[in-house]
């Protein structure tokens, strides 16, 4: 018998009142849950789906679910770079009448890993360099936004490919705080629990035999701050321009941008000798390649797949002397982007999120053509890519075969 529970929700999803509340996570059956690979966690963690939304479900105390809520609502208004909180459920209670734990709900975050799955065979040294960075600048990103993490670490972390790289999203802030600014004692104190929560995740996963031979633990440790303070430092640095050389002050936006990074804000003031100016950002914004293909097509991609994306529209423009930017970006919508995506058939949609099959594809055109000594075109790519390379992917449900019904 369903026993009445309280939600407290930033959507209004009824079916959420049809999970089995008054059961303990831990004993859910399996007929709920998706097969997802999951992290490692302090907490009870299932996921479901809901119609064609899945669900992650943790299970943890009142005050430490209502503070979760608010920062993971509080960061997703900051559009930071985490999973999205969807509702606590209060109030449950078992069928002979126990208390039962509240359970936090978040929006799982399509085609995304933790770090384990990506450790599930022995992990190459550029792979590890592309996640070390992926981290750093989470966490770069984070502190841009005020938030004090706590508790920084690959388990609390989940991964995204992005066109040969990786997008990192915080999935746990249970420890965190949302402040106006961090001070850099804040920031060192965050730095530094990372530092340590990394090397001992480092050394399990070598105790396991998942780190590459060539790789020390506390090299992968280190490296995390030290990609942290180089990417900080390039945002937030003081340089001095000299009154004729205005000129380097647009070579450092252009940096900026090349990062990811917008300026809203420069802070400038002349210097002593009144001949050079001292500039320094103000107000930083990550992903400038991300908003501006979203604004002239509506895709939303992570920031690498934004700059593959958009240099394909830049060569399909120049190519069809489309002097128009807004035309060229509709037009290739529809006439380039749309028509591959479609051409994906409904059993092989799941394996890659589309943004990241184009990018793939382009790769695996590019591959083909330098083989073949000429352009192969894009339909002769698609038929060999559909064929040869999706269809070995693995599906997103099923990257590790694990048992749902397992703790």
């Amino acid at each position: 018998m369903l026993n009445n529970v309280h939600i407290t929700s930033a959507l209004t999803d009824p079916a959420l009142l049809d999970l089995p509340w008054e059961t303990p996570l831990a004993q859910w059956p399996a007929d709920w849950l998706v097969a997802l690979p999951r992290g490692i966690s302090r907490h009870v963690v299932r996921f479901v789906r809901l119609g064609e939304v899945v669900y992650a479900v943790k299970e943890t105390g009142q005050r430490v679910a209502d503070k979760e809520y608010g920062l993971l609502r509080g960061l997703e208004r900051l559009d930071a770079p985490a999973v999205a909180a969807v509702a606590i459920v209060y109030d449950r209670k078992s069928d002979d009448g126990e208390p039962l734990e509240p359970a936090l709900i978040t929006r799982h975050l399509q085609f995304s890993l933790p770090y384990r799955a990506l450790f599930s065979h022995t992990l190459r040294p550029d792979t590890m360099n592309r996640l070390l960075d992926a981290l750093a600048a989470l966490l770069v990103r984070l502190h841009l936004a005020g938030f004090f993490w706590g508790d920084c670490s690959l388990s609390n972390t989940l991964f995204r490919r992005d066109a040969g790289a990786f997008a990192a999203y915080l999935v746990d802030a249970e420890t965190g705080a949302l402040h106006n600014q961090l001070s850099a004692g804040q920031r060192d104190e965050d730095l530094e629990l990372a530092r340590v929560n990394i090397f001992g995740e480092a050394l399990d996963l070598e105790a396991g035999g998942y780190l590459h031979p060539s790789i020390d633990p506390e090299w992968v440790s280190e490296q995390v701050v030290e990609r942290y303070q180089g990417l900080w430092h390039e945002i937030t640095y003081e340089q001095v321009i000299g009154r004729r050389e205005r000129h380097k002050l647009e070579s450092r936006i252009r940096r900026l941008n090349d990062l990811g990074f917008d300026v809203a804000e420069m802070s400038m003031s002349t210097t002593e000798a009144g001949d050079a100016y001292r500039v320094r950002p103000k107000v930083v914004d990550s992903g400038h390649h991300a908003r501006r293909l979203q604004q002239l097509t509506g895709l939303d991609a992570e920031e690498n797949q934004a700059r593959i994306l958009l240099n394909d529209l830049d060569t399909y423009r120049a190519a069809n002397g489309i002097h128009d930017e807004q035309i060229a970006a509709a037009r290739w919508l529809t006439d380039v982007f749309e028509p591959i995506v479609g051409a994906v058939p409904a059993e092989l949609r799941g394996k890659l999120e589309p943004t990241e099959l184009y990018h793939q594809l382009l790769d695996h055109r590019w591959y083909m053509s330098e083989e073949a000594g000429l352009d192969v075109g894009m339909h002769i790519a698609l038929i060999s890519f559909l064929d040869n390379v999706l269809a070995h992917k693995p599906d997103e449900q099923a990257v590790l075969g694990e048992d749902v019904a397992a703790s």
